[in-house]
């Protein structure tokens, strides 16, 4: 399928042949350069992102495959607002993506994302443990299944695009590491301290809902400012992933070859179409 598919659909097209895939794989790690690549896992299968198309492999051998939205306009220059553009644009394969999940599981990520900015309805005691649950119902679905092996499937196969070794990946005669400085989790462990400290100093006068649904949104957009800093190439900043790291080693679990070579269906899916 090649280009793709339309953006806000996904096309469901057959897993490719070793053969083919692996021909893929080598392409890529003979080319130069390669677009960046990010990724999400799921219960049955792996999401693979670039800047232009995402692909969904599932374990059961399907092929997902869409295209990403174009970020045009100055916009996309403004900080605080590209952050949460960005962001946006991350969960085109969740919310729009046919196949990734389904309508239950999208409602459930919606509730999750807005939940923060109505928990101001509770009484100020409970607000915190409020929030507590929420993450940590999110925590649980995200978590559930096959998760945590086919995460670090995902970190494995992208660092393998890294590092040029895609094709000793998929023979197993490499094993990158599942441990990833670009991973959700280091997001997370950013997210939380900055979130308190804007709860904390935005002053709520008479309006505490609009103060909290402004300091839930500022502490996003800062956020991901701080997350393209981190990830400079001078490294002064990266001493603030400590946690995030630490932490992926309980978001994560060693993928079994299996797994990981359905993280690389996925990776061959999207660098065929941007290979083209």
């Amino acid at each position: 399928m090649p280009g793709g598919c339309p953006f806000g659909h996904a096309g469901v097209v057959a897993a490719q042949a070793p053969t083919s895939l692996q021909d893929v794989l080598a392409r890529a790690d003979a080319e130069p350069t390669l677009p960046r690549l990010g990724g999400m896992a799921r219960p049955n299968g792996v999401v693979i992102v670039s800047e232009r198309f995402w692909a969904f492999a599932s374990v059961d051998g399907a092929l997902h495959e869409g295209s990403m939205p174009r970020r045009n306009g100055s916009s996309v220059r403004v900080p605080l607002v590209r952050g949460l553009l960005q962001l946006a644009s991350s969960l085109t394969p969740l919310v729009r993506g046919r196949g990734v999940a389904r309508g239950r599981e999208r409602l459930l990520l919606a509730a999750a994302v807005l939940a923060p900015l109505f928990l101001f309805v509770l009484p100020e005691r409970l607000q915190l443990p409020g929030a507590l649950a929420v993450a940590g119902v999110l925590v649980a679905w995200l978590m559930r299944g096959r998760t945590l092996r086919l995460h670090g499937a995902e970190h494995r196969a992208i660092a393998a695009a890294e590092g040029r070794l895609l094709g000793d990946t998929w023979t197993g005669a490499a094993r990158p590491s599942r441990i990833s400085a670009r991973c959700g989790t280091n997001f997370a462990a950013l997210a939380l301290p900055v979130a308190v400290l804007f709860d904390a100093l935005l002053p709520r006068l008479a309006m505490p809902a609009l103060a909290s649904a402004v300091a839930a949104v500022l502490a996003l957009a800062v956020t991901m400012e701080l997350w393209k800093a981190v990830q400079h190439p001078s490294g002064l900043l990266r001493p603030l992933l400590l946690p995030g790291l630490a932490l992926q080693h309980l978001t994560t679990r060693e993928p079994a070859p299996a797994d990981t070579r359905v993280a690389l269906a996925a990776v061959a899916s999207v660098l065929r179409r941007e290979l083209a």
